[in-house]
């Protein structure tokens, strides 16, 4: 299984590169961590944000990779504690398929990516910066498997 996180922006400052470079190699090799980047739809002053959405939700789908478990990050989806979060790691690993998490541009995910997806989950109600996104969803990531593992990483 691989968990896989595909995340519309590029180019990201290199503290957040560094940052995530580290959670992914602490992940273990049975349990992969990886990212694919979207690119940015460009946005004009008269701009389809709508029609963007759309675009950059497909581009998110097609990097999941065909059969995964799809888990969009949206603000309006089920917060889970860090305890429940690797409850739902076991979950998904149980089941045998790769996990995708899909991180929207600045303007959110549209809404037939919310409702394609297999969970929806917020990490909370402050709105936060993509780049932390992609950060803290690493962090959390290995966590969660930590927590699975009784690794002292965690300690609740």
């Amino acid at each position: 299984m691989r968990l896989r996180v595909a995340s519309v922006g590029q180019r990201m400052p290199g503290w957040v590169t560094e940052a995530w470079d580290t959670y992914a190699r602490r992940m273990p090799r049975e349990l992969p961590l990886e990212l694919i980047e979207i690119p940015l739809v460009k946005r004009g002053n008269n701009a389809d944000l709508a029609r963007h959405r759309r675009t950059e939700g497909k581009a998110l789908y097609d990097a999941a990779g065909a059969g995964a478990h799809v888990v969009a990050l949206d603000g309006r989806g089920k917060s889970w504690s860090t305890e429940q979060l690797a409850q739902r790691l076991e979950h998904w690993m149980g089941q045998g398929k790769h996990c995708a998490f899909l991180i929207g541009g600045p303007d959110g995910l549209d809404e037939p990516s919310l409702s394609q997806a297999a969970e929806c989950w917020s990490l909370g109600p402050l709105t936060l910066p993509h780049p932390l996104v992609r950060v803290l969803l690493a962090e959390q990531l290995y966590r969660a498997w930590t927590i699975t593992r009784n690794h002292p990483y965690h300690r609740a």
